[in-house]
C-alpha cells in the first residue's frame, strides 16, 4: 500500500462515501489527509424524491445533501482526514457538469491545498464516477509535479473485466501504470467503523435489487500513473 511519508495527499472521490469505500485503509494509514468529493452539491430544488433516495430512508421534502455531508464528515473524522466539497450535483438530480468544469475546479482546490500525491478513481460504470476519472486524468497532465495514483471504485468492480479495461485504456493514452500495492490487514476495522457512518448509503446498497456492500471491505488496489 502506498505511503504518504508526511506529503500531502488527496483523494478524489466522485460522490459523497467513494473515497472511503476505496481509500478507507489508505486514508486510515495517513492522518490529515484530504478526501474531495465531487459531487456533494444540493440541487436548486429537490423536485421529487429519487428512488436511490427513498432506498436510503430519506422523505419527500428532506435536505438529503446536507445529510449525507454530515453522514461525510462524520466518517472523516473516523479516520484523522478532512472533507472538501465541490457543489457539483450528482446525475440523479438532473443535468451532469463538462469535464472542464469539473477539471477546473479539482485544479483550484489541488493548488489551494498543496497536494503532493492525489489518488483518482479508476471511474469505472457510473456515470459521475466516469465524468470524475476524466477530468481529474485531464488535470494530471498539467501537474506532473505530483505523484498521481488510481484506485479501483469500490462496488463496480465487481462487474467483470471493468478493472482491466479501464487499465488499458490508460496505456492506450500513453500512461504507465505501475501496480502500487494493495491493502492488507492493516486499518481494516478504522475502514469499517468509518464506513458505518454512511447510513443512509448503507441502507440503499442493501435494499432488495441493489448490489450491497461487503465488496468495500475487501482488499483495495492501487496503480502509479507516470502521466
Amino acid at each position: 500500500m502506498p505511503a504518504s511519508n508526511g506529503h500531502r495527499l488527496v483523494v478524489i472521490s466522485p460522490h459523497l462515501d467513494d473515497g472511503v469505500f476505496g481509500c478507507g485503509q489508505l486514508l486510515s494509514a495517513c492522518p490529515e489527509s484530504i478526501v474531495l468529493t465531487v459531487f456533494a452539491g444540493r440541487p436548486e430544488s429537490y423536485a421529487e424524491l429519487t428512488s436511490w433516495d427513498a432506498a436510503a430512508g430519506f422523505q419527500p421534502g428532506e435536505d438529503v445533501v446536507s445529510a449525507r455531508r454530515e453522514e461525510d464528515r462524520s466518517a472523516q473524522a473516523a479516520l484523522g482526514c478532512h472533507p472538501i466539497w465541490l457543489d457539483f450535483c450528482d446525475s440523479q438530480y438532473g443535468r451532469s457538469p463538462t469535464i472542464r468544469a469539473i477539471s477546473n475546479a479539482l485544479a483550484t482546490v489541488i493548488s489551494e491545498i498543496g497536494a503532493e500525491i492525489v489518488f483518482l478513481p479508476l471511474g469505472l460504470f457510473h456515470s459521475d464516477h466516469k465524468l470524475t476519472h476524466v477530468a481529474a486524468l485531464r488535470i494530471s497532465r498539467d501537474h506532473q509535479n505530483l505523484l498521481w495514483f488510481a484506485y479501483e471504485d469500490a462496488i463496480y468492480r465487481r462487474i467483470p473485466n471493468l478493472t482491466r479495461k479501464r487499465l488499458l485504456s490508460l496505456q492506450r493514452q500513453g500512461i504507465a501504470v505501475t501496480p502500487a500495492g494493495s491493502s492488507s490487514d492493516h486499518g481494516r476495522q478504522e475502514k469499517w467503523q468509518a464506513i458505518q457512518e454512511y447510513r443512509s448509503q448503507l441502507r440503499a446498497l442493501a435494499a432488495p435489487g441493489h448490489p450491497g456492500y461487503e465488496d468495500a471491505l475487501e482488499a483495495e488496489r492501487y496503480w502509479r500513473l507516470s502521466i
